[in-house]
């Protein structure tokens, strides 16, 4: 049986840089993705060939869950920032392998927050404290 150490597209955590600040490893990542939107026309000397003619592009938000850490002081640091001057800055997420190697990086522009979501606590169920964090872009580097 193969190790699955061995396969790059195995990933368990995400790391998250912004403007060169480290927000430190994230376990969950979601939405990552675009969609363009395209209409199609008959061809007029062709009745049976479709053009498809590209329009927008639209990317998807990204939200990324973690359990709750000081890295998380690095987070509402960038979210107040971002409150005093609102600009869109760039960010790389790296998913990482389980030795701490990259498979893949995704460079993004005209990053901003969109959501922080932090811990609910009920004494009557302990669970692990999470956050999420959501972000906008504009599109890949």
């Amino acid at each position: 049986m193969a190790d699955p150490t061995d396969d790059p597209g195995i990933s368990v955590f995400f790391t998250v840089e912004i403007d060169g600040v480290d927000l430190g490893s994230w376990t969950t990542c979601s939405g990552i993705g675009l969609s363009m939107s395209h209409e199609a026309r008959a061809d007029s000397s062709m009745g049976f060939w479709m053009n498809h003619i590209p329009g927008a592009v639209t990317y998807n938000n990204i939200t990324l869950g973690r359990p709750v850490s000081p890295d998380t002081s690095r987070v509402m640091a960038w979210m107040n920032s971002f409150a005093t001057l609102p600009v869109p800055t760039a960010a790389q997420i790296t998913a990482q392998d389980p030795m701490g190697g990259t498979v893949m990086t995704w460079s993004l522009w005209g990053v901003i927050p969109v959501r922080w979501t932090g811990p609910s606590f009920d004494a009557a169920s302990p669970q692990i404290a999470t956050e999420q964090i959501e972000i906008a872009y504009q599109g890949f580097l």
